[in-house]
């Protein structure tokens, strides 16, 4: 069994400090989630205050963002926590997604299982260097970056383990992909 610690305080300068005493203390991961802040920022200052535990948003909201966002950021946790970052995403619930986030909402099992088809996408393209062409229902994604694709440590074209966190008929759906 494997315990995690959560990052709760609303101070983000104090992050880092939090996050080290949690691996301190002896646990196996960090959580964060959607509350009083992004739960990407916290993770970031915690990976530079921390060398063991795995870095978990539990979870990070999918339809408040698109695939491709998401995709940067969990690429970018995953190279500043050298492998230590766990991807957990979650639907939310429909007043939520359409009256704090502004956002459509509409079959969110087949749309979350699409966002984590297109982050997959994202990712082989970026490790393989193939032109990223995903077509689906609710995300096209079809431009390329004339920068330069990021930087990887994500070198399986299969990346991500997906789990459900609930039984997939609910409303409020959760994967957690894993590296």
């Amino acid at each position: 069994m494997k315990i995690e610690g959560a990052l709760i305080g609303t101070d983000l300068a104090a992050t880092g400090d939090a996050a080290r005493t949690l691996e301190a203390q002896g646990f196996d991961g960090i959580v964060s989630f959607e509350g009083g802040h992004d739960p990407f920022l916290p993770l970031a200052l915690a990976a530079g205050h921390t060398t063991r535990v795995t870095l978990t948003t539990a979870i990070a909201i999918a339809f408040a963002r698109n695939p491709m966002v998401c995709g940067y950021v969990a690429n970018d946790l995953q190279l500043l926590s050298r492998g230590r970052f766990v991807l957990g995403l979650g639907t939310q619930i429909r007043p939520h997604i359409e009256r704090r986030f502004g956002e459509t909402w509409s079959k969110p099992n087949a749309r979350m299982r699409e966002f984590v088809r297109a982050l997959r996408a994202i990712w082989r393209s970026w490790a393989t260097g193939e032109r990223l062409e995903f077509r689906g229902e609710f995300y096209n994604l079809l431009n390329h970056n004339n920068f330069g694709n990021p930087d990887t440590n994500i070198s399986n074209a299969t990346v991500g383990t997906i789990t459900l966190a609930d039984d997939g008929r609910t409303m409020q759906l959760g994967f957690r992909v894993t590296f």
